[in-house]
This record gives structure tokens, sequence and C-alpha cells, in this order.
């Protein structure tokens, strides 16, 4: 009765034992990776415990530290209640001896020396759509490294403040070799038949078994050191999920009534999040410093300004800059303070009465971030969540190939600030986004008496950067797409964007190309219809005349049909058979041929460099499972365009009417839905 599951692992590269316990510190640490009804978990305090010979117990902890990625923010129960708090487990434990009921391993170990790894955590429910949120959990997890188990005590903290174990919610996670590179990971659970479950904490003993042990397995082999810092390793996780879902709740209406053609849902809850993350982070200084006054800041880059919005809202003074307004500024009112502006690091744009600047994708201006807020006063701090990759003069160009892009970006990053004099701090931000990486310069290497010096260096590194990149564009022959030399290669300009040209004496990169006032849409999307329609048709024509002969045949209701699927080609080639004029007119467009060819999904399919007319025949079916809102949008879109086999395939739609998701005929179409909503707004 007592074993729930137990799995082969197969172990052929040597990543056992070491892999189960980074596996085991991920579901300590992180346990919403698994379990998606957390938000996350809190590291109270960790310790070792000592085992006399013998393998009782003893009562006082060797070493009690609060986790590396925690820092000092344990809680101020300290090794005293850590100790406390091992002696009230050993004693409800008294039944078996202080040890482990059956069949669970006891803790125990020849050799004298052994010890036990103890971790008291806080596992964080998610907030709940309606009624209250579920309450957090405390749980005590007791690592045996000797024995290979892992043992969870969930703990229940009665009127007296003591806190009891819930006995029938017991479970290990047991590690074992059975030979050579054969291992079992199993999951044991001492009372089966009593286990509580509350859906949250307390999940159902099946998906113990199933979820958790297959991951437990998976992480196991496949655990590999991340390049990045564990997400929330700054801040309390326990405060963040709160704030969040406070503030979710109140600003969740901005939603419904977004005017950007931006997706709503994402941008805000990111911006949200990233809001939750510095009032934290900002609250926390406040206490280190013995501070009263709110921070203030200036955002550069700010784009849509909700994350100034919120800031404002929740008491920050401060104020957001972009080169171009956008509508839903309008919205926010007169207590969210935004300004239409370019920015030109330099002189003219320094900020001495701010606390802290920050950098949300602020793309050309992320470098300069930590360089003007070193040289706009000492007490000035940064934030930056590096996006695009920018160097000072331009795009950034990688110089590494054993580092990913986004990793060599983020390091490039983190050195400025280390130049201008920083102590740069790295976390991981819970925002929906493959971007999320924060740095954060909150204070500096050098005291104030050495500003000249440190400003020297900022300026020496600037013209180095400056220099290699001139190095770099000169070492290449030729670029074979002067669109793209003019990106990488343009050596620096003197000129300034208009209303700028009377700081030309103090800005500190002449060279400095900031965003253009009005956004260029190069995605193929503003290219005239007729053009489009012209080139979809050239470039199925020659897939269709490729090979005359090839064919498939496919059933529908008991009748064989040969239906014409043409031949695929690579781009190079169908980029051979179009007009030089029209390929130039699609070079000046970000992908050029392929984004236009992927833009008509109806038509093609582009597959590793190579392009096929679509068979909507092989499509996969809508799942099932797929979620509500994908659903709903799919239903609203069907039938509302014409289909474009049915009027200039030579067979026709490879597909009868009621299945084709475009409409065979004007007297099928339907209304988008879309649209009504978008006159709606209006």
């Amino acid at each position: 009765m007592g074993l729930l599951r137990t799995v082969g692992v197969r172990d052929g590269r040597a990543a056992l034992p070491d892999g189960f316990w980074a596996a085991v510190r991920v579901w300590l640490e992180k346990p919403q990776v698994a379990n998606r009804r957390l938000c996350g978990a809190a590291i109270e305090v960790e310790g070792t415990l000592a085992l006399r010979e013998g393998g009782e117990e003893s009562a006082s902890f060797a070493a009690v530290r609060g986790s590396e990625e925690q820092g000092e923010r344990v809680a101020s129960a300290g090794t005293a209640e850590l100790g406390r708090l091992w002696r009230e487990v050993c004693a409800q434990l008294s039944p078996w001896h202080g040890h482990l009921p059956p069949p669970l391993t006891p803790w125990a170990g020849p050799d004298p020396r052994a010890e036990l790894r103890a971790v008291l955590r806080t596992l964080l429910p998610r907030a709940r759509p309606a009624g209250s949120p579920a309450p957090p959990r405390k749980e005590l997890a007791v690592q045996d490294v000797y024995n290979g188990t892992v043992t969870f005590l969930p703990l229940e903290e009665n009127s007296e403040g003591k806190y009891k174990i819930k006995k029938c919610n017991i479970y290990q996670i047991q590690l074992v070799c059975i030979k050579d590179e054969e291992w079992s990971i199993s999951i044991v659970a001492p009372f089966p038949d009593d286990w509580f479950s509350d859906g949250i904490a307390y999940p159902k003993l099946a998906w113990l078994e199933n979820e958790l042990l297959s991951k437990l397995a998976k992480w196991s082999l496949e655990q590999k050191p991340s390049e990045f810092k564990s997400t929330l390793s700054l801040i309390s996780v326990a405060k963040y999920s709160k704030v969040y879902q406070d503030l979710k709740e109140k600003y969740k209406e901005i939603v419904k009534v977004w005017p950007e053609v931006t997706d709503p849902e994402k941008f805000v809850y990111e911006d949200v999040a990233i809001a939750t993350y510095l009032l934290i982070l900002w609250e926390e200084e406040r206490k280190e410093k013995g501070l009263t006054k709110k921070q203030s800041f200036v955002d550069l880059g700010c784009g849509n300004g909700l994350l100034v919005h919120i800031l404002n809202n929740e008491g920050h003074s401060g104020r957001g800059i972009d080169v171009r307004r956008r509508k839903v500024w309008d919205m926010y009112g007169p207590g969210t303070h935004l300004e239409e502006s370019t920015i030109m690091p330099g002189d003219t744009h320094l900020f001495p009465d701010t606390d802290w600047l920050i950098g949300n994708h602020s793309d050309e201006l992320t470098p300069w971030i930590p360089v003007i807020a070193a040289r706009s006063s000492y007490s000035c701090r940064y934030f930056v969540l590096p996006c695009c990759f920018f160097d000072f003069y331009g795009k950034y160009s990688r110089r590494q190939s054993k580092k990913t892009q986004y990793r060599e970006y983020l390091d490039f990053v983190a050195q400025v600030g280390f130049v201008c004099g920083f102590n740069v701090e790295e976390d991981c931000l819970r925002i929906p986004s493959t971007k999320r990486v924060s740095l954060i310069g909150k204070s500096r290497t050098y005291p104030p008496a050495e500003h000249a010096l440190i400003d020297k260096q900022i300026t020496q590194y600037i013209n180095n950067r400056q220099t290699c990149a001139v190095v770099m564009c000169n070492r290449k022959v030729a670029c074979s797409h002067k669109a793209h030399s003019d990106d990488v290669c343009k050596e620096p300009s003197s000129e300034l964007p208009e209303n700028e040209t009377e700081t030309a004496g103090t800005v500190w990169m002449p060279g400095f190309q900031p965003r253009e006032k009005v956004e260029q849409i190069r995605n193929c999307a503003s290219l005239p219809r007729d053009f489009v329609d012209d080139v979809v048709l050239s470039v199925a024509n020659l897939l269709l005349n490729a090979n005359s002969q090839k064919s498939c045949s496919d059933t529908h209701d008991g009748n064989t049909n040969t239906w014409n699927q043409g031949e695929s080609l690579s781009l190079k080639e169908v980029a051979e058979h179009l007009h030089k004029e029209t390929l130039k007119r699609l070079k000046n467009e970000y992908g050029g041929l392929q984004t236009l060819l992927k833009n008509n999904h109806q038509v093609f399919e582009v597959l590793n460099g190579r392009v096929h007319i679509r068979d909507w025949r092989k499509e996969k079916p809508s799942r099932k499972t797929k979620p509500e809102v994908k659903r709903r949008l799919s239903a609203e879109a069907f039938k509302t365009r014409l289909c474009w086999f049915f009027i200039h395939h030579p067979d026709g739609c490879s597909l009868p009417s009621e299945s084709c998701p475009y409409a065979h005929g004007t007297e099928e179409l339907r209304q988008s839905q879309k649209i009504k909503k978008k006159k709606h707004v209006q």
C-alpha cells in the first residue's frame, strides 16, 4: 500500500544522482513549473542536520542559512526557529521512534558524519478568478543524500503558533540505483487511503504519481545549468504574488478598452507584472535605506505608457518619454505624465533629480540608460529589460559564437553598467515574453570623489565600441543587400533629427540614430493589394506548372479525385522567375519574398526554405482541447474570406464547401466579427 508508482530511468550520460537532486531543487524552489495552480514557493530557511552515530538526529543545526538566491531574505525564525521546528517534528514522529512511518525509507546511515538537509518552504497558490484565495501552505522537506530520499512533511499551524505535521499528506521521493546505468525513481505515501487533496497545494495522489514523477524523471536526465538566474530571485515571491493579483484585478478593465492593434492581454498583464516587480523592489529599497518618500522615475522609450500609468497611480512621481505618441495615452487622464519627444543621449537629456531610470524594451536606448544614469547623478539608479539588440551606434553585431545571441547581448549591457560604475544585478521576470531578463544598477562601485575618473572611463569605452564597429565593417568585402549594409555598417552621421540641431554640441555620439517618429510598416502588409495578388498568382502558377504531371489522389465520399498539388521550389528558384522590379520592391520589406508568401498562408506553405502549394486536406483538424478563445476566433473567421483555390486553382478547391474554412463563392461569405468590433469601438 504506500508505494504509489516507480519509473525506471536509464542514465547513459552519468547525470545521476546529481541530476536527481537538481530536479528536486526545481520542485522545491519553482513548484509552479509542474503544478500550475501554484504561483511559486518561498524558501523560508534551510540548513543541515548532523546525525549522531547510530543514525540519531542532533537537535542543533550545523549550519543554517537562507538559500543563495534568496540572499538574506529568510524568515525571522532563523536558526533557533528551525531547530525548534525540527525537535517538534521528531516528537510528532515518536510512534516510529522519531523516524518515518513505513514504508518510507528511514533517516539513517552507517557513516556518523552523515547529514540531513532541511528546507522550510511556503507554497503560494495562484489567485482564483472568483472567491477568496487559497491560503499558503508550509512544508518541511528533508533531504537524505545518503539514502537518496527527500521527504515532504506538510505543516499546519495551530492557535498557539506551533506546527503540527499533517500526517495523512506525508510523501517521499526515492532514487535507487539498480545496477550500472539502471535507476528507479519512486513516490511513496504512508497513508494513501487518508490522503487529503485541496486541488492546489495538496494535489491528488494520481497527479503525484503520473505528472510529478514523470517530470522529475525527465528533469533528472535533462538537468543543465541555466545561463540565467532563477525567476524573481531578488524579491519576495510571496509578496510578488499578492501584489500582482491585486494590480491585475485593479487594471483588468484596460484590456476591454485597449485601442491599440497590439494584443491587450499580453501587453497589459506584462506591464502589470513589471510594475509589480518595481514596486516591490523599490519598497524593499526604502526599507534598506530607511526612506519614507516613494522613489521618482523616468521611463525612457515608454511606448504605450501603461507602466508609467500604473506607477503614477501607485504613488510614484515620474514620467514617460517616447518618440511617438500612442492612442492609448488619451485614456490615462491627467495623473499620468507622458511626453512625446526624441531622446538623444547627451547633456540635455540628463535627469539629476530622478531616482530611477527605466528601460522597458527601450531598443536603441538600452545600452545608453546606464550611461545616462551614471551621468545624471551619483544617486541615480536604473532598471533595463533588454529586448531588441542595439549597440551605442546602431544594431548590435555578435562577437562570440559560444553563447546565444541573447546571452551575449545581456552580458554586453551588463558590462556597460560595470564600466559606468554600477554593481549590476540580474533577475528573471515572470512575464509572457521570451526576453524577460532584467539588469538592475542599484549601487555604485566607487566613491563620489572618483566621478570624473569614471566619466572618462565611460567616454573611452563608448569610443572604443564605435571604433571596433567601423573596423568590423571595413573588413567586410561587400554586403549583398544595401539595406542590410545601411543598418550595420553605416558610418556616423553628423545630421540630427529635426528640432535637435541646437543640441549638437552636447550629443555624446553624433552618429546615434533614434527611432523614427512615424513608424514604418515593412512586413509586406502595406503593399498594394493588386501587387500582392499578382505575386501570389505568379508564384502559384510557377509551382503548378513546374511539373504538370505531378498530382495526388484523395478520396471524398468514396470517389477518387485528382488534384494538382504542384511542385516545391526553393525561395531562390522562385525569386529567379520574378521580375526585377518586383524583387526590388520586395527587398524594401523586412523578410521580402518569404514574408509575403508566409502572409498568404491560405495558398502557400514555406518549410526549410522551400515553397509549397498548401494542401488543406493534410491540415490537422482542430483539437478538442484547443482553448475556448482560439476556438471562438476560428469560428468567427469561418467563411469570412473567399477561397483562393476555388477561384484560381485549375482543379478548384481540394476540399468540399462544407469542410473548407473559406467561402466557395460570394454567396457563402460571412461578415467578419472583427470588423464589427472595430466599428463598434470607433
